[in-house]
């Protein structure tokens, strides 16, 4: 299960994903990220509180970040030591702008 908290502000958004980033709850990020997307210029997605990252949550990731390349920016925050490694291994962590 995800639970999404926004805040969305002048083009601005910052989304604070909670509980698990997997097959199942990835394309409920992924329809509240198409919906945002349009016109915005700063995207940042904090991970303090996600649980576990599947390889399917890292497609929506990574998606989101091509997006946001042509549009502004896009950080990812706090992730955990698990998602933290999850993005290691994979490679993300050279990929996407963590904080």
């Amino acid at each position: 299960m995800l639970d999404i908290q926004k805040t969305v502000d002048a083009g601005k958004a910052e989304l604070a994903l909670i509980g698990r980033l997997d097959t199942v709850s990835a394309p409920q990020l992924e329809g509240e990220l198409q919906a945002l997307l349009p016109g915005l210029s700063e995207l940042t997605l904090d991970l303090k509180q996600l649980d576990y990252i599947s390889s399917a949550g890292l497609r929506v990731l990574l998606s989101t970040h091509k997006t946001m390349l042509r549009q502004g920016k896009m950080t990812v925050k706090n992730p955990n030591e698990v998602v933290a490694e999850i993005f290691d291994v994979t490679g993300f962590s050279g990929i996407l702008n963590l904080q």
